[in-house]
């Protein structure tokens, strides 16, 4: 960790994102994840995994299965992690919108991440509202970042200006 990076110390039933590891550990949750757009409920699932790396709030993954009907569609363009290898990006319908590129997934993770497959994460703030446990989680900043910060996590998180370099 840097010496300028000042981790926020967790209080009872928080988490720091600065124990998460590295590389990054998937871990399934029951938490009750809703994800809404265009007015639509696209997803309402208990069935979710959280991927938890160093510094970043958690990235809520759903099954492919758990989105409405006809909201997902192929976009163009991939990205690469090198944790979890080539994500592949999906836009996302729900009532009147459409969120280009607004999704990702991984089609054939690497080694260690074979549980993502068939699971979808969505950028929070692209959405109307993405939720975790009935409460309405604000995006990671950044707009490559896609993390979900609920009042169980602390910082800070990268994403912020002057983090590029963690």
């Amino acid at each position: 960790m840097r010496r300028s990076i000042r981790p926020v110390p967790p209080a009872p039933g928080q988490e720091s994102v600065w124990e998460y590891p590295r590389p990054p550990r998937v871990e399934p949750t029951a938490e009750r994840v809703v994800i809404t757009l265009g007015g639509q409920t696209i997803v309402d699932t208990t069935d979710a995994v959280r991927v938890l790396e160093t510094s970043h709030p958690p990235v809520y993954y759903v099954p492919r299965i758990g989105f409405v009907p006809g909201s997902l569609e192929p976009a163009p363009g991939t990205s690469y992690c090198e944790f979890k290898g080539v994500a592949g990006y999906l836009t996302i319908r729900g009532g009147d919108r459409v969120a280009e590129s607004a999704g990702w997934f991984y089609p054939d993770p690497s080694p260690g991440f074979e549980s993502l497959v068939g699971l979808v994460a969505v950028y929070p703030g692209r959405m109307d509202r993405c939720e975790v446990a009935g409460e309405t989680v604000q995006p990671q900043a950044g707009g490559f970042y896609g993390g979900w910060i609920t009042a169980r996590v602390v910082g800070p998180f990268k994403g912020e200006p002057g983090t590029m370099g963690w």
